[in-house]
């Protein structure tokens, strides 16, 4: 039943047939001629397969891994190691909605910590697309089931903003790989404001933990702590702490005030993992910046 359920990523390259993604294949590496890990791709979901081919530069879409991608480093024993049925699983497909509203802010939430993968982690609303389902309808049926916030299709006027290589754990020092992920990161505009929406909001207790409104300020402190690298972070006079809503067990929300560097810490390269905002959300927060910067004619 498993595989039924699930849409897997398909693979075109030089106008041959699409073939189905291997679980350690690298779905960047697969497209770049050099060593960089971001390469511009178009993509389509077609008879319940997720295809990418390689995109003309400047007209396709981004898709970029981590620098420590897990199978981009992966070795041929390590490979062997894996165990058969995460193998045979394939590269799933996933949707992440950035909501952004009229006053240009975004939602962000921390995945609940009972949850099997990136527990505790800062995300955008999304997860798996179903058969028959296209983007959009995955997108805005996760970010009801984990927010309750519903908008309907013929509302909204989507846009792909990048796709994302998402492996976990995600560094081999944590372990072998378990999941592997194209995360399609889309964004969403509201006519409402984020204070409009949080009156909406139900999130589910069993998949977050608490939301967080991002304005740019904010966000460009986020993405300026990049994982894997020692850089400044750029804090542009932020306050020490951060408001967010709290999910309780039952539901209910509540005002709390999270630690600013709780937002801006990197993945540490070993040990635990730590409350941070995702790698990939990073890159995606990032194409919203530069959205705001050159907005659609």
């Amino acid at each position: 039943m498993d595989k039924v359920r699930r849409i897997l990523v398909h693979v075109c390259k030089d106008r041959a047939a699409s073939q189905r993604a291997q679980f350690v294949q690298s779905i960047t590496g697969h497209f770049m001629d050099g060593g960089d890990d971001e390469v511009e791709v178009n993509c389509s979901l077609e008879k319940n397969q997720f295809i990418l081919s390689r995109g003309d530069k400047g007209q396709g879409i981004p898709l970029k891994r981590p620098a420590f991608c897990p199978i981009k480093h992966l070795s041929a024993r390590e490979a062997a190691a894996i165990p058969l049925d995460v193998q045979q699983r394939g590269v799933d497909v996933g949707v992440a909605i950035l909501l952004q509203t009229a006053n240009q802010k975004v939602l962000l939430t921390r995945r609940a910590k009972e949850l099997r993968i990136f527990p505790n982690v800062w995300v955008p609303p999304g997860g798996h697309v179903e058969p028959d389902e296209t983007l959009l309808d995955a997108g805005l049926r996760e970010l009801q089931e984990e927010t309750g916030l519903k908008l309907e299709s013929d509302e909204v006027c989507p846009k792909i903003l990048g796709l994302w290589e998402s492996v976990y754990p995600p560094m081999l020092s944590r372990g072998l790989p378990q999941r592997h992920h194209i995360v399609v990161y889309m964004l969403l505009h509201s006519s409402l404001s984020h204070l409009q929406l949080q009156s909406s909001l139900s999130p589910s207790p069993a998949e977050v933990s608490a939301c967080l409104w991002a304005d740019s300020r904010l966000v460009r402190a986020i993405v300026s702590a990049v994982d894997g690298e020692d850089g400044e972070v750029r804090l542009d006079e932020l306050p020490n702490s951060i408001s967010v809503s709290q999910v309780s067990a039952d539901g209910a929300l509540s005002d709390v005030t999270l630690p600013l560097e709780v937002l801006v810490s990197r993945a540490p390269a070993c040990g635990p993992d730590v409350e941070r905002v995702s790698t990939g959300t990073k890159f995606a927060l990032e194409l919203w910046l530069r959205s705001l910067e050159a907005p659609d004619p």
